[in-house]
């Protein structure tokens, strides 16, 4: 699954319903390409959590409302609202965590 260039407009990423996880990254970061097994094991364990990945980089509007900065971040959303965010996850256990916070 590769990054989409074209992102939600943020109001539509506050309406959402549910639990969603924004993931921002590009498919040339090394860093992006080196956690999509860590994280694709973690959304097998949660098949129900909707997977929004979003390309991030300067100018990039959704990237910066949140305020990104490293790549990958991800932001776990309950209904619209931020409940955890994961920088660079480098375990299944910090991920799972953050999964946990959904509710």
């Amino acid at each position: 699954m590769s990054y989409a260039t074209q992102a939600p407009a943020r109001k539509e990423i506050d309406a959402l319903h549910g639990h969603a996880v924004l993931e921002f990254g590009t498919d040339w970061c090394g860093y992006c390409q080196g956690a999509q097994p860590l994280i694709g094991d973690a959304f097998a364990k949660h098949p129900g959590v909707r997977r929004i990945k979003v390309e991030d980089g300067p100018g990039r509007a959704l990237g910066r409302s949140f305020r990104v900065k490293l790549w990958p971040t991800l932001i776990f959303l309950r209904d619209g609202t931020e409940v955890a965010r994961i920088v660079r996850p480098t375990s299944a256990n910090e991920l799972d965590n953050a999964f946990d916070a959904l509710g």
